[in-house]
């Protein structure tokens, strides 16, 4: 069964390696808006020196760790997600549950695999090119790119989870778009794409930080930054993974009441 889902996972990254028109895309389109919020934290850190506890470096290197974790982490979409809910919408579901794999295993597989391209193919190049042209702040010990790396993993599966669920609500809601746009909403906010939840004032960050959303992109970022070590690196980890299970969990859950809904429809 594992060399079943590596197959899918497999065949998910050579599916998306196929647009590379659309990767080009991309790329240019995160080093716009990594340009343009670049100097945007200039003027507010010139303003602010050290808000949030960050340097001007730090708050550079922020910029573009947001843009190259956007697709891999699914910051402002997961990229699966549309698919799946025309699926549920038209029917075609029927055909998935038929196969012999669980359905979110599948679809886990398969976004493991977009994942792992969105990061070779969107992620490094933009975050490069703003090394070269910005003075980011970079790790000073080899072994944080191995902790940031294994961070930005535990974004992407919490990333999954956020958005298996938003797919699973189209059994109910048949057009799932209005809660893929929630999700969207609350993922661009909450997940620091804007401004770093340390930024955010009083209850509003308190809260903000304990939300899946900061999985995806605040603690790699601070782990990045070092900002984590020893206990408190186990701790961050721990907060991902804790997030991970729960929306997994749930999305098994729902999936198995979507399963019995879709049986006796008849689907």
């Amino acid at each position: 069964m594992l060399r079943l889902y590596a197959t899918v996972a497999a065949g998910g990254f050579r599916r998306h390696a196929t647009y590379r028109v659309a990767t080009l895309a991309g790329v240019f389109t995160n080093t716009v808006f990594g340009f343009v919020l670049s100097y945007t934290y200039m003027a507010l850190w010139d303003a602010r020196p050290g808000l949030g506890g960050y340097g001007m470096g730090d708050a550079l290197a922020y910029v573009w760790i947001g843009q190259a974790l956007i697709t891999v982490c699914g910051l402002m979409g997961g990229g699966f997600e549309d698919e799946l809910i025309e699926r549920i919408r038209t029917g075609d579901i029927a055909v998935d549950l038929y196969r012999p794999a669980d359905l979110q295993a599948w679809w886990f597989a398969a976004n493991l695999g977009r994942s792992g391209f969105q990061l070779l193919g969107r992620g490094i190049v933009p975050m490069a090119f703003g090394a070269l042209v910005f003075d980011l702040t970079l790790p000073s010990r080899p072994w944080t790119w191995l902790a940031f790396v294994l961070a930005v993993a535990c974004g992407s599966v919490v990333g999954f989870a956020v958005w298996y669920l938003v797919a699973m609500s189209a059994f109910w809601l048949l057009d799932g778009q209005g809660v893929v746009q929630v999700a969207w909403l609350s993922g661009l906010f909450f997940s620091g794409m804007l401004l770093p939840l340390n930024v955010f004032p009083g209850a509003l960050g308190e809260v903000a930080r304990l939300l899946p959303w900061a999985s995806m992109l605040q603690v790699p970022v601070d782990v990045y930054l070092e900002r984590y070590t020893g206990w408190g690196l186990l701790r961050a980890y721990g907060f991902q993974l804790g997030w991970a299970v729960a929306l997994l969990a749930a999305g098994r859950a729902v999936q198995s009441v979507a399963t019995r809904k879709v049986v006796v429809q008849g689907g």
